[in-house]
């Protein structure tokens, strides 16, 4: 019987790749999430005194910010920096404007970050629970229709699509 002195054919390296990243991605995407229960402490004690989860204030409501368009929120007067602006606020994105908003969007309005990235992860993790998988909704900007499609259902691998459609 002759044996087999390849023990990594290509099949056996992909699974076992496959496997081993399978396994990093676990205690990566712990590490990203946050505490949502903190986060809606911090939220109340640092947030809200500009913004609200239902209403717009001095900044918009938030309770659907996460796989929303970045400053296309029809009843709300933005920034011209965030008027501009194209990206979707997946959580990564979030964590990035709560770092230094400035330097993701210059010239936008919020004066305001959060300097511990524990309490960054705990708020977009409580940001995150609000945001509950939805239809897709048309976003009209001028002559274009955007079409804003929610985050996938695992909060580890979420992320937010933007289509453009010519109106």
């Amino acid at each position: 019987m002759r044996r087999d002195r390849t023990p990594w054919r290509p099949g056996r390296l992909a699974g076992a790749c496959l496997a081993l990243l399978a396994g990093l991605g676990a205690p990566l995407a712990q590490a990203q999430s946050g505490d949502a229960q903190k986060g809606r402490q911090l939220f109340e004690s640092r947030c809200m005194g500009c913004h609200s989860l239902d209403a717009n204030r001095v900044g918009p409501a938030l309770g659907t910010v996460v796989g929303r368009v970045a400053g296309k929120q029809a009843d709300f007067a933005y920034s011209a920096a965030l008027t501009r602006a194209t990206h979707v606020w997946t959580p990564e994105k979030l964590q990035t404007w709560l770092t230094d908003p400035e330097a993701l969007l210059p010239g936008q309005a919020m004066g305001y970050s959060l300097s511990q990235p524990d309490d960054r992860r705990d708020v977009v993790a409580f940001l995150q629970s609000l945001s509950k998988a939805r239809p897709a909704q048309p976003i009209f900007q001028g002559d274009k229709i955007a079409l804003q499609l929610v985050r996938l259902p695992q909060p580890a691998f979420s992320a937010a699509m933007l289509a453009y459609v010519e109106a």
